[in-house]
Parts: structure tokens; sequence; C-alpha cells
């Protein structure tokens, strides 16, 4: 993904040896423990990772505009001109905006999956709430 939004070579090296060889060591009743490599790369709450999670979920936008460029998904028009959106992302919210169809939640929550997939990224449906705004 670094490489389709044109962060050079070098960049994504860098990236990659800090993700790959980070060392944890936990304190202990105020002692050191032993040091040792997480097994499944970066959590929550490191210091890089509100900066790699943007740019991952700038594949879930592209997933986005390549179902409506297809037609399968529909956005909402907004406002007077009615532009068209279909997604907002703010730091680790998504919001999805479509059509009150059917097909249209099934794109959606495909997308998700398809997401998931690719990136290895568990997507919460539970968290998750669907409505309708009029």
């Amino acid at each position: 993904m670094l490489g389709r939004l044109g962060f050079q070579d070098k960049w994504v090296k860098w990236i990659k040896v800090c993700l790959s060889y980070t060392s944890i060591l936990v304190l202990v009743n105020g002692s050191p423990s032993k040091e040792f490599r997480p097994r499944r790369g970066l959590r929550q709450g490191d210091p890089p990772a509100p900066f790699l999670f943007l740019i991952v979920v700038e594949g879930l936008a592209g997933l986005v505009r390549e179902a409506s460029r297809t037609g399968v998904l529909e956005g909402v028009g907004v406002g007077y001109n009615r532009v068209d959106i279909k997604l907002l992302q703010c730091t680790d919210d998504t919001l999805f905006f479509c059509q009150t169809k059917f097909q249209c939640i099934m794109v959606i929550k495909a997308i998700l999956q398809c997401f998931e997939i690719y990136f290895r990224l568990k997507y919460n449906f539970h968290k998750s709430h669907v409505g309708t705004i009029w």
C-alpha cells in the first residue's frame, strides 16, 4: 500500500524494519522482565499506529471508489450541489453513506470483508450500527 501511495522504497523498508524488529519488556512489581518480540506486529497505542492506520484505510477508500465506479454502490447526494458522498473517515471511525437499498448494504458488507481479508484487519460487525437519515 505504501508503494501504491508513492512512498519510496527506502521509506517502505524503514517501516518494515520498525514493525519487524520490535521488542517489548514489561515491568513486573517495578522490575523489568526479559525482552520478548510481539507475534502480531503493531498494536493500538504504538506511536506509528495512527499514521499507518490512515495509510491502510486508504485501501478501504479505494475499494469504495471501485464499487462506485462500477455502479454497484450508490452514494447520497448532500448539499445544494448534491455532492455524492459514500465514505467519511475520522481517525478509526468510518461512516458509509448509501441509498436505502438492500444491494448497497450487501456491497458495503462485501467491501468490509474484502478489506478484512486483504489487510488482515478484523472488522467487528457487532460494534457497527446501520441506520437511516432523512
